[in-house]
């Protein structure tokens, strides 16, 4: 399978805090990775150092075959053009309209396009969510559940090859949080997408992942499918599962 992401042997520390310590991690492509941990354990420091927000003390982190830490700012935005980003609070613009969200990474990315294609863009992502109608409502008229896939569906507008999901179904009722989960898979087989899943939610990961990876003290301390590690008799994998 070929790797979107290949993180070697990354490290970053804060002080004398040690946040990742020789973690090691790849991502094939069309493959949903969930990374799971405790609170503080260092997932929401690894996506940042992914996209390019932190820049770790040493380590080899690829994207798309681009090292990361090295590129200048115009070389990273390139790679950051191909890579969506859900946040845990949605980040929607509470003065938009769904249709202006929608169209704003389309604008931020001066993305050549008539208004025409525009239109079809953001019809096309709010079929795929469910929500078409909602196009001229605002944020605060919507449910939880509602602005979180409309926050995915502005991610899905540019075609990422690679999302980054942070907390998808935190703050959701189970109902709702089985839906994102289970709409995560199928917008990864419609748009053919490679995720890392940060996640607590024991449900969205069984629902998403076709690896875990388990980071624990700064590295990757187990890594396999969802049933290889729940089978796990470790008494610090199996308290994740109990």
């Amino acid at each position: 399978m070929e790797n979107v992401i290949v993180i070697e042997h990354l490290c970053k520390r804060f002080g004398s805090n040690i946040v990742l310590d020789e973690f090691s991690l790849t991502v094939g492509k069309e493959e949903n990775v969930v990374v799971m941990g405790k609170s503080g354990a260092g997932k929401s420091v690894l996506i940042k150092c992914i996209i390019g927000l932190l820049k770790p003390d040493s380590g080899k982190l690829l994207v798309f075959d681009q090292n990361i830490p090295e590129l200048d700012h115009e070389e990273l935005d390139r790679v950051r053009a191909r890579v969506g980003f859900l946040f845990q609070s949605n980040a929607l613009y509470d003065s938009m309209t769904v249709r202006k969200n929608l169209e704003f990474p389309l604008r931020r990315h001066w993305i050549r396009i008539t208004q025409k294609e525009v239109d079809d863009m953001v019809t096309e992502v709010l079929e795929n969510v469910g929500l078409a109608e909602t196009v001229d409502k605002l944020p605060e008229e919507l449910s939880g559940g509602m602005r979180k896939r409309i926050a995915l569906a502005r991610t899905l507008i540019l075609k990422p090859e690679i999302i980054l999901y942070d907390e998808p179904t935190t703050g959701l009722d189970p109902v709702t949080g089985r839906e994102i989960s289970q709409l995560i898979v199928e917008m990864q087989k419609k748009y053919h997408t490679a995720s890392i899943i940060i996640s607590h939610d024991m449900h969205c990961v069984k629902l998403t992942a076709d690896k875990v990876s388990l980071l624990m003290g700064g590295r990757c301390y187990a890594e396999g499918t969802y049933t290889q590690l729940e089978q796990s008799t470790d008494p610090k994998i199996k308290q994740f599962f109990e």
